[in-house]
């Protein structure tokens, strides 16, 4: 008797759990999944419907994931509910609306990923199971049926290599550290920011399980890192087979790459996939990436690779596809060439703005990609930066063209391949709902619906800061190359010419930013009806945070000004106003937790067992967002502040040394009269340089800071910052426009 019921129980607790929009209704709304119904419908053409049943609202789809989508739709536009990354949460009232009459939406594109390798390391590099299972739900909301799943690599990688003859210490030498890993997975660099104690692999392959178990109950197709050739720098030494060498990544020595035609690559391959396998089961698809961002691939049979890449591939899965990023010269075109079609799935990485597949674009590929299948992605946000940016209008142009364009006639579905995440939900839920609007619209009526379900309020106020943020910061134009957000002047290591604070944002002023000031200025003056609308108080923040940075680029022009004329007394002034805006905008930020520079450290410091690995992983955390290498790749190679982050604690305890000290060096000089002399810069070679350049050349002359020596050392600290939020954000939001308007 006792054995029945516990069989009846298991039964009944696998049949609860068979729907896992109910899972997830639950997790947004406890007793949720009792006021919404949902129903399982076979058919071939993906499609979600929102109708009634049994006087509740109920969402049909022919797969779980597009009931969840319709079910994002329904919250969306009918429920005044919206949930992304700064709210999954929402208290749904006990009766909901119900549909007049039914709506149903079809897409042909039914292929919808997720993730660039950078997210897992510029965003999840810390992150546990309860912050997963939080993102698979957003996953499902917004339509993900292909994500890549990466966690764990490392650990494949370690059982691979000791089969291979490599020692411990040699692997921990090769596999880099936890804030660094994708760029090992992608072939970059080797051991930096290691070495992973042994509890690390143990935390990582059970993650990685619980994270592919729930991809599976909604029928999502994880993406599995395949083999390309990789081995470690010394393979050659080591093992005595046939390799390219990889070169240098911005100063970092990168991994090998095993020729194809080396009689090793079969039994490397199946090495390798045997461990993946054992770990993680088997995938119908895999992302390989061999020659990525300019890896050398001199020397190299590109035919016979991506063959033997390709036969490695099917012999673990005859039915697997080869996932790839389509991103600057990559894929090459002799490496796909002869692959079967139908066989290959290419990621056109930066779609909305450089795209590849075909039409006009710094990056196009005048055949598009030929045979071979391909996704029209969004990259949007690069180094996991802060800021407001989008492209609307040119996202929205790209996309429809592929409906007329033949190039696009292998288009599949689209991809969501932010370096980071947790940022601009606006242009996520724009980009998730291209696959279910067959004909283009206007990003202006789209976006009234977007307000409505973002604060479940039609608040013209609030409509008209949105129109202005979208014509204007979220309307980054055709021609305009600039990677992610306009950069915050605060992030940035000072100089005479300062302008963006990475090496390769390729900045270009494209919005005014007094048009910020006012829709900041528009948000906060409804602040006090708002007060606890999370969505709402987010996005104050946000759009504050964007008006203090951008007038603070002012203010810094108006600063240096001032020390060209040799103002002195002027200089004074305004370099103070300058420190002042960013100490109150670290204030400002401290009111929200996503903001916060604690988040991050404490997600690092809490995978820890011992002293030792949270010490290690918490300098992994900080590296990453200041110097991120050491001092040749900071100095030399162009890595540092690329993954800045416009935080509070970050503010005030990093940047703001970095500012006071320039401008204490500016007084300094001042005050000894010795402004640089560029007359004495005035011919020669540098003959034809603007006057800017030429002062700017002669200060850093004169003025000689290691800011490296600066940096470091808050790089080694273990001060604790909390992550916990200070102050309310709309009290600290109306002190910021009060000051900005003065």
């Amino acid at each position: 008797m006792r054995a029945l019921l516990l069989s009846l129980f298991c039964l009944l607790t696998l049949g609860a759990q068979a729907n896992p929009v109910d899972g997830l209704l639950e997790r947004i709304d406890h007793g949720a999944s009792r006021k919404i119904k949902t129903e399982l419908v076979k058919q071939d053409r993906d499609f979600f419907e929102i109708t009634t049943k049994g006087g509740k609202p109920c969402i049909k789809g022919n797969t779980w994931v597009n009931i969840a989508s319709g079910l994002n739709w329904y919250l969306k536009y009918y429920a005044g509910v919206q949930l992304t990354w700064n709210q999954m949460k929402a208290t749904l009232p006990a009766t909901l609306p119900l549909p007049k009459k039914p709506e149903r939406r079809e897409t042909d594109l039914k292929l919808r990923y997720d993730f660039n390798y950078c997210t897992f390391s510029y965003s999840m590099a810390f992150w546990d199971w309860a912050r997963w299972q939080t993102e698979i739900d957003w996953m499902a909301l917004h339509g993900v049926n292909l994500p890549l799943a990466v966690v764990g690599e490392e650990c494949v990688w370690r059982n691979l290599l000791l089969r291979l003859g490599y020692t411990k210490d040699e692997v921990n030498q090769f596999i880099a550290g936890p804030a660094f890993l994708a760029w090992w997975e992608m072939n970059n660099l080797e051991g930096w920011g290691g070495p992973l104690p042994d509890t690390w692999y143990t935390q990582q392959e059970k993650l990685q399980k619980q994270i592919l178990r729930r991809m599976k109950e909604w029928g999502m197709e994880p993406v599995l890192p395949g083999y390309s050739g990789m081995l470690p720098s010394n393979a050659h030494e080591k093992l005595g087979v046939n390799v390219a060498d990889g070169g240098k990544w911005n100063g970092y020595t990168r991994p090998t790459f095993l020729q194809p035609t080396d009689s090793r690559f079969h039994e490397i391959a199946s090495l390798y996939y045997d461990e993946l396998t054992k770990l993680f089961g088997k995938a119908n698809y895999y992302s390989m990436d061999p020659f990525h961002e300019g890896g050398n691939a001199q020397g190299v049979d590109l035919d016979a690779s991506g063959k033997s890449i390709m036969r490695e591939m099917k012999a673990v899965n005859p039915k697997a596809v080869w996932v790839i990023q389509g991103w600057s010269e990559n894929p090459r075109k002799a490496l796909i060439h002869n692959l079967p079609q139908g066989d290959l799935l290419i990621l056109d990485l930066f779609a909305e703005c450089r795209p590849k597949w075909g039409i006009a674009s710094i990056f196009q590929n005048d055949e598009g990609y030929g045979q071979h299948q391909w996704l029209f992605c969004m990259l949007e946000n690069f180094g996991g930066n802060v800021g407001l940016h989008g492209r609307m209008d040119q996202l929205l142009n790209n996309f429809y063209q592929t409906q007329t364009n033949p190039k696009a006639a292998h288009l599949k579905g689209i991809g969501f391949t932010m370096e980071g995440s947790e940022n601009n939900p606006v242009m996520f839920e724009l980009m998730s709902e291209l696959p279910w609007r067959p004909t283009k619209f206007g990003k202006e009526e789209w976006l009234k619906g977007y307000v409505r379900a973002r604060y479940g309020t039609d608040d013209p106020t609030l409509q008209e800061a949105w129109q202005l943020l979208g014509a204007t910061i979220y309307n980054c134009p055709m021609g305009n190359n600039q990677q992610g957000p306009h950069e915050s002047i605060f992030c940035g290591r000072p100089s005479a010419n300062n302008f963006q604070a990475s090496s390769w944002s390729k900045m270009s002023n494209y919005y005014d930013p007094d048009d910020i000031l006012r829709a900041a200025t528009l948000f906060a003056s409804v602040a006090d009806k708002y007060r606890g609308n999370n969505n709402y108080e987010y996005d104050l923040v946000d759009i504050v945070r964007q008006a203090m940075a951008d007038q603070a680029r002012v203010q810094y022009e108006q600063t240096m000004a001032s020390y060209k004329s040799f103002r002195r007394k002027a200089f004074a002034t305004n370099s103070e106003r300058f420190l002042k805006m960013l100490l109150l905008q670290d204030k400002l930020l401290g009111t929200r937790s996503e903001f916060r520079l604690g988040r991050w450290t404490t997600q690092a410091r809490s995978l820890g067992t011992t002293p030792q690995e949270k010490d290690l992983y918490e300098w992994n955390a900080r590296v990453q967002i200041t110097t991120w290498g050491n001092r040749t790749c900071a100095d030399e190679g162009g890595l540092r502040d690329y993954a800045h982050k416009e935080w509070q604690g970050l503010l005030k305890d990093f940047y703001y040394l970095r500012w006071s000290t320039y401008f204490r060096e500016l007084t300094k000089q001042m005050e000894a009269k010795s402004k640089p002399d560029i007359e004495k810069l005035g011919s020669g070679k540098y003959k034809g340089m603007t006057t800017d350049e030429l002062f700017s050349l002669a200060l850093e002359q004169d003025v000689h800071i290691d800011w490296y020596a600066i940096e470091e050392p808050w790089t080694l600290q273990h001060n604790p910052y909390s992550p916990q939020p200070e102050g309310q954000p709309v009290d600290v939001a109306k002190e910021v426009i009060s000051f900005l308007n003065r």
